[in-house]
């Protein structure tokens, strides 16, 4: 002891007592904790489930990421819904350090970080690896101890008073030895397990505040204060959660919020692999997986793994020809009658009426106890609940007994009992076995906590299933859905015969599928309200129900070129993207302006273009909120190669949204087009950092964007880096001068390896980057300078003015032209014009002389009411009919301007706009040809433009401005803009 008080002076013979007393009960705990953790069962718990973690653990990716508020669907739909962001991976040892990446945002201290993750997808396996790599010393070694409290025991003493260090030892009980008072010397964490299994209501306002460990409070008040900070300031805290309860703890007491995500695709692979050992059955049965892809999705959860492997592995080694089960509920009954096989086989009884007797009881207890505890939100039971559903507790372990991969029991704080379902899905699946069998057996009172109080006296079997399917469109956060995919898929003739042993009559249920398969279509196909999560799941359960009819028409409609004949509701996008996006076959091109559906049915079309190689969301009406969705699948695995985002009101912040995507390892976009999206030079910088980052992109346009010599500045920086790899940069009609160019040109010395093209027409670059060609230390194949000069530094499309005359050889006889054919208004005189086949003889409408190519604006103020229009010069011109008449066909575009309002119509179909606030009598028209955009504007007092309308198609032919007046004074006159 002499020698150990020399090496360290600093310590009394007191405090070096207290010192080797804490040094002996760390060693205990990091020992206890060690075999603990040591050991993990696959399954339930026994010795023939048992493994060392180690030998089998297969990372699991945390990936850091922000809270977007409560998820509201049902967390199998949001796995097979959307892919996962997969970004840079936060290992579970390293769950409280800082990632050291310069684009994420440095942390200076990760005090408290909240984990979520779907069931069964391995977040208490996590929990286990994290404490097993510090108990052995691999990990963590700045920490002292760390103490797991899980959600599901601190409930058992929810009701109890509680000093924080008394709680400790209840869970820790070789902490005896140790002061209260170290607790504030050692660094600590506190690991929270399971905040979804929570019957603890937990407070962060107006409570008790409690920074002693000695003081006594209850549970509740003693965990919102550490999570708070009030209680030991100083230790880490880790709480894990499924998505749904995660938002119980308010986002400013979070560190950090991460998401642990499942196997992917090879590592699914490699778990049938390793787990069966027939590498011919292993194949096939990862081939039958593939082929179906809800169960191929579903196989991202470790959990569903299993239970795959063993019911294929049982099916194949009694019979190499036999059905392999092609849906979920197929599975999960084959899974059921496996356990019920191998129970019957370790019962004593022989008697095969008694056996089948025992093990249906045993089986209709357990799903009246799925059925009442999933109504009620529950995944973990106590005493209380397994009574309630009329369960004898001192049977209960009988029940996990002979059920053991179904129903399993667990002993811990004061050896008190907590019973669970292997998995949540097992829990909905046996629940909607309940909903049959109560069905069938006439006990419809047992289903109180599901049917209305009406429903339960005299209701049908198509009744039933209807009410379940309202039921779940209504839950508020889909924890109904996969229960109603097992109940339809249940009922089948074909399902109930598998059932047979358990059931004591079958329901004849042929017709009644059809009608309800018949219901769901119509809630698909015409309930506008239908959120996306509800109509996947509808469409998921025609699967279920082996329905194939809408899959089969939605497959035709896709590869059909007829997609804007027909209107789409936007559930109907919703399955739509559903489908394209699970689908194994990569499209080629998506183009969302082809489907004929509103603002939110282009929203939900979105996430289909993660399956595609080349994304048309060009001129769909699109805002700065849609690049989050758009960022989101750039994020994750994805086929897209070009992307064409032009002529939507994206605006700098829309950019700055996409930004976040382009930075991503996943993306590998080498198109991106921005042209006209209301950009300015703000966005560059943006853009700057995705060039510096991206190693893909080797085309971008961002033609037709006030960028102005700022935002070229910004964007050369980005140019300048090595990681740049762009081969195409368009900046035409971007209001660059020559100082601009001085920052192209400086960027091009720098990294002058790649750049092969550059766009700067429609500015005023003067003579500053001529040079550029003719110099051998640059590689430019094209500069295009064409249709420079001062007018074009101009924001807006005032920049491409054009001069226009009326055609007097086309206007009819009862319209005077006048101010030099500047102006045509309606008089009741005829004009004594000569015969000329170009003229309208019916219809009262004139085109102008000059031809419109490349990019034009022009301006025209009306009085009355006037057609406002730009057709081909090969538009009809003899008849009243619609081949005549401006916007009623296929080759003249146009807008009608009343006193108070606007309507837009081409091809006979028109669309009504509701004035601006500033609403004045003059109208601003842009065309790009090339582009294939045509936009009217309200032009105020001020010269503002406010957009009314853009029509995006492919213009085969020169243009002309066509103006239409029908009442006598009525007029159009085209305003001088230069």
């Amino acid at each position: 002891m002499f020698d150990l008080l020399s090496v360290m002076p600093h310590l009394t013979w007191n405090d070096s007592d207290c010192h080797s007393i804490s040094q002996r009960v760390q060693y205990h705990h990091k020992t206890n904790m060690k075999k603990r953790c040591e050991i993990i069962f696959e399954g339930i718990k026994s010795e023939q489930n048992q493994t060392l973690l180690n030998s089998i653990y297969t990372q699991l990716y945390i990936i850091e990421g922000e809270s977007e508020g409560v998820n509201e669907e049902h967390e199998v739909l949001q796995m097979e819904r959307t892919a996962k962001i997969q970004d840079t991976p936060i290992y579970c040892s390293d769950i409280f350090k800082p990632l050291q990446e310069p684009e994420h945002e440095q942390k200076d201290q990760i005090k408290t970080v909240l984990t979520k993750g779907i069931a069964g997808i391995g977040k208490t396996v996590s929990v286990q690896k994290f404490i097993l790599d510090w108990s052995e010393g691999k990990a963590n070694q700045d920490v002292d101890f760390m103490f797991v409290l899980p959600f599901r025991e601190l409930n058992l003493i929810k009701d109890h008073q509680y000093s924080l260090h008394r709680l400790l030892l209840d869970f820790h009980p070789e902490l005896q030895d140790l002061d209260s008072e170290m607790y504030e010397e050692c660094k600590v964490v506190f690991i929270f397990d399971g905040l979804d299994e929570s019957r603890i209501t937990l407070k962060f306002s107006d409570i008790e505040r409690v920074s002693d460990v000695n003081k006594s409070s209850s549970v509740a008040v003693l965990m919102s204060n550490l999570i708070r900070g009030d209680l030991l300031p100083s230790a880490l805290i880790w709480i894990t959660s499924r998505p749904a309860a995660a938002n119980q703890i308010p986002s400013k007491y979070i560190s950090r919020l991460t998401e642990i995500q499942g196997f992917n695709d090879s590592q699914k692979e490699e778990y049938f692999r390793k787990r069966i050992s027939d590498v011919g059955q292993a194949r096939r049965i990862i081939s039958h997986i593939r082929r179906s892809r809800s169960l191929y999705i579903m196989c991202h959860i470790p959990v569903f793994c299993w239970i795959s492997a063993t019911v294929l592995q049982k099916l194949l080694n009694e019979d190499d020809r036999a059905e392999i089960p092609q849906t979920l509920t197929e599975m999960y009954i084959h899974f059921l009658l496996t356990q019920i096989n191998m129970r019957n086989q370790k019962y004593e009884e022989r008697d095969p009426e008694k056996l089948l007797k025992s093990s249906r009881e045993v089986i209709v207890k357990l799903a009246e106890l799925a059925f009442n505890q999933l109504m009620k939100g529950n995944v973990m039971f106590y005493e209380e609940d397994l009574i309630e559903s009329g369960i004898d507790v001192t049977d209960a372990a009988v029940y996990s007994g002979i059920c053991t991969e179904i129903f399993m029991e667990e002993s811990v704080i004061h050896q008190r009992k907590v019973y669970s379902f292997l998995h949540l899905t097992f829990q909905e699946f046996l629940a909607a076995f309940f909903v049959l069998y109560s069905y069938i057996v006439k006990n419809v009172e047992s289903l109180k906590l599901f049917l209305y109080e009406e429903d339960q006296r005299e209701i049908s079997f198509y009744d039933l299933l209807n009410a379940a399917v309202d039921e779940s469109l209504q839950s508020a956060n889909g924890h109904l859905n996969l229960f109603l995919r097992f109940l339809l898929g249940i009922s089948l003739n074909s399902n109930q015969r598998l059932l047979q042993d358990l059931l004591p009559n079958r329901e004849n249920s042929s017709e009644i599928i059809k009608r309800i398969t018949q219901y769901i279509k119509v809630q698909i196909k015409g309930d506008e309200h239908l959120s996306a999560d509800r109509c996947i799941n509808l469409f998921l359960c025609l699967l279920e129900m082996k329905d194939q009819t809408l899959y089969r028409e939605i497959q035709d409609f896709v590869k059909s070129q007829n997609h804007s004949v027909k209107k789409l509701s936007p559930s109907h996008c919703s399955t739509i993207a559903y489908m394209l996006q699970i689908s194994e076959v990569v499209l080629d091109e998506f183009d969302l302006k082809k489907y004929n559906t509103s603002d939110e049915g282009r929203r939900r079309l979105i996430p289909a273009m993660v399956n595609c190689r080349k994304a048309l969301l060009a001129g769909c009406n699109l805002t700065a909120q849609f690049c989050k969705d758009v960022s989101t699948l750039l994020q994750s695995p994805n086929s897209i190669r070009e992307l064409d985002l032009s002529h939507n009101n994206l605006q700098d912040s829309g950019i700055q949204l996409l930004s976040d995507g382009l930075k991503s390892s996943h993306c590998q976009l080498e198109i991106l087009r921005l042209a006209g999206c209301n950009l300015t030079g703000q966005c560059c910088e943006s853009l700057s950092s995705s060039l510096q980052s991206s190693n893909s992109l080797i085309e971008l346009d961002l033609s037709n964007n006030d960028l102005q010599d700022s935002g070229v500045k910004l964007l050369s920086d980005g140019l300048k880096s090595s990681r740049c790899q762009l081969q195409i940069l368009r900046l035409s009609g971007c209001m660059v001068t020559e100082e601009g160019c001085c920052f192209l040109a400086s960027a091009l010395r720098l990294n002058p390896s790649h750049l092969r093209e550059l766009d700067l027409s429609y500015n005023n670059p003067r003579q500053s980057l001529a040079e550029l060609l003719d110099s051998p230390n640059y590689r430019l194949d094209t500069l295009n300078l064409n249709h420079g000069g001062k007018n074009r530094i101009i924001q807006g499309p005032q920049k491409y003015p054009c001069d226009l005359t009326l055609d007097v050889n086309t206007a009819h006889i009862h319209l005077a032209l006048s101010e030099k054919k500047r102006k045509v208004t309606y008089v009741a005189k005829k004009h004594s014009y000569s015969d000329h086949p170009e003229r309208f003889d019916e219809c009262l409408q004139v085109l102008c002389k000059e031809s419109l190519t490349g990019r034009c604006y022009w301006e025209a103020e009306w009085t009355g009411v006037a057609d406002i229009s730009v057709a081909y010069k090969g538009i009809c011109r003899k008849g009243w009919g619609n081949d005549c008449l401006f916007g009623s066909n296929e080759k003249s575009w146009s807008l009608t301007c009343f006193n108070d309002n606007f309507a837009v119509r081409h091809n006979n179909t028109s669309t009504f706009i509701s004035a601006p606030s500033l609403l004045s009598n003059r109208v601003g028209v842009y065309l790009d040809q090339s582009a294939g955009t045509l936009s009217f504007y309200s032009v105020s007092d001020t010269h503002t433009l406010t957009p009314l309308h853009t029509f995006n198609t492919t213009f085969t032919a020169p243009l002309h401005a066509g103006f239409g007046v029908c009442s006598s004074g009525n007029s159009v006159s085209l305003c001088d803009i230069r």
